[in-house]
């Protein structure tokens, strides 16, 4: 069996009393579309902020491509190909869309022209090509989440993690940014998907983690997870009490 893209041991975090996480292991194989869900304060969005770097987890630790990455700043892990989107997109106003992407790509190229050529590769990858020079400001909400993807692109990661990537699009929007997740894993990124809505994660997932109170309480796939009496109690009866 090989190694995994990214492996993650025993790593917990607290916030003084609260614990937030875990402790939790997870792996990652290289080319996986893995979703991730819970309910709000399962610890998602802390699982991601110590796998890339935002948090340094109080125990345990993360390996990528067998490197022990558990220390490493969050720039230094996003050079080493492991990069994210996040729930809110803050792109840079007053710049097109092209060159909110050429910002990040900056510290990596090998010439303006390389740089652009790259650019715009991303850009037609999730569908934003004749948005290119549009300033950041003017675009739609689902072309924002779709310049969100493309500004964590630039970094050339080998894992992406998607983070409510879908939240607050429709359901045609969605399938929009689902396509544009099914094409970049076609094209070898691996892709973590964290995300409330729960036929998005089950449509795109090979295989979902479920968390709860900072735990990994189920795993598996789809099926498996759907039809899991402990999924259906913490989250889909969350939603249906709601």
């Amino acid at each position: 069996m090989s190694e995994p893209l990214l492996s993650v041991r025993d790593v917990s975090k607290s916030f003084g009393a609260i614990k937030a996480l875990g402790p939790v292991g997870l792996d990652v194989a290289e080319g996986e579309r893995l979703g991730i869900i819970g309910p709000n304060g399962s610890g998602k969005t802390t699982l991601i902020n110590c796998i890339t770097g935002f948090f340094r987890p109080d125990t345990g630790t993360i390996s990528y491509k067998g490197q022990d990455i558990t220390r490493l700043p969050a720039y230094r892990r996003a050079r080493l190909g492991l990069s994210r989107s996040f729930q809110i997109p803050h792109p840079f106003t007053g710049m097109t869309v092209i060159e909110n992407l050429l910002v990040p790509m900056d510290y990596g190229a090998t010439s303006a022209r390389k740089e652009l050529e790259n650019a715009e590769e991303i850009l037609r990858s999730v569908g934003l090509a004749e948005r290119r020079d549009h300033p950041a400001e003017q675009l739609s909400q689902l072309e924002l989440r779709k310049l969100e993807l493309a500004r964590a692109l630039a970094a050339r990661p080998a894992i992406l993690i998607a983070d409510e990537a879908m939240a607050g699009l429709s359901e045609a929007e969605i399938d929009d940014i689902l396509s544009v997740l099914f094409e970049l894993n076609r094209a070898g990124v691996t892709v973590i998907m964290i995300e409330h809505i729960m036929h998005a994660v089950m449509r795109y997932s090979e295989r979902v983690i479920c968390l709860e109170t900072g735990q990994v309480i189920a795993e598996g796939s789809p099926e498996k997870i759907t039809s899991s009496p402990v999924v259906q109690k913490v989250y889909f009866g969350e939603q249906t009490a709601r």
